[in-house]
């Protein structure tokens, strides 16, 4: 079983910054893909910013050149730091993870931007 743990989201005002954390524990050995999802209200879920134990990384042309996804892969952590946010960005933050071909979610994380 894995486990995702997210920290980091809150209020900010428009052009601020957020730095979220999600951390990975569990009987995990070796994670592929960790990244980033949002879902905002009466929206689809949609991909924020991927990034592979490679060190490929994936982003949403909305959030290309102001967030910047990092791993710590010896911590099974993902970073995703946001800058110059937008009211747009507001939506519930989810962290997942792709291990052995399965999906594991966190609880999600609300980021919320005022204009």
């Amino acid at each position: 079983q894995v486990k995702l743990v997210e920290s980091g989201g809150g209020l900010v005002q428009a052009g601020g910054s957020l730095r979220l954390s999600c951390a990975a524990s569990g009987s995990i050995y070796s994670i592929n893909s960790m990244g980033w999802y949002r879902q905002a209200p009466g929206k689809q879920r949609e991909l924020v910013a991927a990034a592979t134990s490679s060190g490929s990384t994936n982003y949403a042309d909305s959030v290309k050149g102001r967030f910047t996804i990092s791993r710590d892969n010896a911590k099974n952590t993902v970073y995703l730091q946001m800058n110059s946010l937008k009211p747009e960005d507001t939506a519930v933050y989810y962290c997942y993870t792709n291990f052995l071909g399965i999906i594991y979610w966190g609880q999600g994380t609300q980021v919320t931007v005022s204009s």
